[in-house]
């Protein structure tokens, strides 16, 4: 059984971290509902000019409150470095004029925009008039993230075409009078207890008005930023680096990750046809695949078959692991595998609220027509966003709040941290047994495979590397050929995952690379440590940190 943590005494250095999240909750009621705080959860974020330096404006204050601070304990040690090294790179980012730009395919306010609704609760009539409020202002929000879209154009700082001409479909798809907005809104009235017909009234003429925002932005996304936007997607190493730095939390030697990733994806490739081998004799990798895609027993049908045995596997690591290699408090034990409202093709975790009234959650957006699913491919992604992957990690941090203040328990971290541990874990599984049918091997090895070729990929296009295998300059049309040769996935899914990576340089590479980094961190504490080195204390004690990012995880770890 999981112990309760001591109790420590709040610090000045952790009241200036209380303070950072409650600028960031007025600052971004959408923080607040992902959270689970109170707040003004009918507002949005201020996507425009002003709202952005207001924030800038902000950053700066508490940087300076952080320089003038002095630790009391290594927990300060970690909130002044990390906390200052986020934001730092926050205005670093914006001074590179990364907000005029930003739109792509996945992550960005044309997408967050929306989604947000995807957190937001509905079990009582409270929250539908808070939902009815938020549509009623998405047009808010979108005017002032289309305004700073247009301070880009003016300045000659776009996005590429390419990440335009997608969200410009996506952007008339959540605009459809049959979209998403008027199908949430009229969920309000199908459960055990329909909302008041004056609310269902208003709810719905938001959500028209809602879609209409949207479609208002698509317009002009074609009439004013296609016209200006960059043809070409590479964004060049001085963008990059910055980039790569927010994902990982740490600076690396990108010229030598690239020979690196190379490297990887030979081992990955190895891994996979001696893996082949074991479950067809003589079999290519293909060949194996084929193999176990023809075979009943690993197919499931339909999205409710999906999402049980999802919920199945998921309880089941929990429950066993639980007895042996974790100290999982009982909060962090109920994870919900839900399938996400809309398509899209992501698999992806949200954290509990604060109180864990809001569950960890883990999502799968399935794309249209897609209705039969592998399990061996997909054992591995139920460990990668469960137990032991991201819903421990961030869920053990949540749960921490005896030792660590709210910044570093709900709203700190890094990709790199949390997907490049969701790697480690699946690693980590294959070492505990849980892989050990070939078959779920080739899955977990199908995924490895695939994030060794994101590092040399975005790596290799957006710095204007030369390709390992024409021995020319990367182009954009070699990063969709490099996809599909290296992923068994068919070619909705190679397009949308390449076009996310030429529009979200550095995060791709961050889950690879957090890996290894988490990985020499653990080889360098075993050296340190000798026979008292324990994966289950090393394992807590990481854990015990909250999100950080891996430099800083590296100085806590390692002294």
């Amino acid at each position: 059984m999981a112990h309760e943590p001591a109790d420590r005494t709040p610090t000045p250095v952790d009241a200036i971290a209380e303070r950072w999240v409650a600028t960031l909750v007025d600052l971004s009621p959408d923080t607040a509902t992902y959270i689970g705080a109170p707040g003004r959860l009918d507002e949005y974020t201020d996507f425009s000019p002003e709202g952005r330096e207001r924030y800038a404006a902000a950053a700066r204050a508490t940087l300076a409150e952080l320089a003038a601070a002095s630790p009391v304990d290594d927990t300060d040690r970690v909130t002044i470095a990390d906390l200052s090294a986020e934001l730092s790179l926050d205005l670093e980012l914006a001074d590179a004029g990364w907000d005029q730009r930003d739109l792509n395919v996945i992550a960005s306010p044309a997408q967050g925009i929306r989604e947000i609704f995807d957190l937001m609760p509905t079990a009582a009539e409270s929250d539908w008039r808070t939902i009815a409020g938020k549509l009623g202002n998405v047009a808010g929000a979108l005017e002032g993230y289309t305004a700073t879209l247009r301070e880009g154009i003016a300045a000659g700082n776009t996005p590429a075409r390419r990440q335009v001409l997608e969200v410009l479909d996506q952007a008339r798809r959540t605009a459809a009078a049959d979209g998403f907005f008027p199908e949430f809104a009229a969920s309000a009235g199908e459960g055990e207890a329909p909302v008041p017909a004056s609310l269902q009234a208003d709810l719905d003429r938001n959500a028209r008005a809602a879609a209409e925002a949207y479609g208002a932005f698509a317009q002009f996304l074609e009439a004013e930023l296609l016209p200006a936007a960059r043809e070409h997607d590479p964004v060049g190493r001085e963008l990059y680096a910055l980039m790569s730095r927010r994902f990982l939390g740490a600076v690396i030697d990108l010229d030598e990750t690239y020979e690196w990733g190379i490297e990887e994806l030979a081992r990955m490739v190895e891994e996979q046809t001696r893996i082949a081998g074991e479950i067809l004799p003589g079999a290519t990798v293909a060949e194996a695949i084929a193999h176990l895609e023809q075979d009943p027993s690993r197919k499931l049908h339909g999205r409710e078959a999906l999402q049980a045995w999802m919920q199945n596997l998921s309880d089941t690591a929990i429950e066993e692991l639980s007895r042996t290699h974790f100290e999982i408090p009982e909060p962090v034990k109920e994870l919900e595998c839900m399938i996400a409202p809309t398509p899209g093709g992501a698999i992806y975790y949200t954290g509990p609220t604060d109180d864990f009234s809001r569950p960890g959650r883990m999502w799968w957006s399935i794309p249209e027509g897609v209705d039969e699913f592998d399990t061996w491919r997909e054992t591995t992604t139920v460990y990668h966003e469960g137990v032991p992957g991201h819903h421990l990690q961030i869920g053990q941090a949540v749960y921490n709040r005896a030792q660590l203040n709210s910044w570093r328990r709900l709203l700190a971290g890094t990709s790199g941290h949390a997907e490049g541990w969701a790697l480690y874990a699946e690693r980590l599984m294959e070492e505990l047994g849980y892989l050990d049918d070939p078959a779920d091997r080739l899955g977990m090895l199908d995924g490895q495979r695939m994030r060794a070729a994101r590092v040399v990929l975005d790596i290799g296009v957006h710095l204007g590397k030369i390709h390992p295998e024409t021995g020319a300059v990367w182009t954009s049309e070699d990063a969709f050929a490099f996809m599909r040769k290296n992923v068994n996935m068919n070619d909705g899914f190679v397009t949308f995952e390449v076009n996310r990576y030429l529009g979200w340089p550095g995060q791709a590479p961050s889950y690879k690379v957090g890996q290894r980094i988490w990985e020499q961190i653990r080889d360098a504490a075993k050296a340190k440590q000798g026979a008292a080195f324990s994966n289950k204390a090393f394992h807590k004690h990481a854990l015990d940190l909250g999100g950080v990012g891996l430099d800083t995880l590296r100085g806590a770890l390692l002294g």
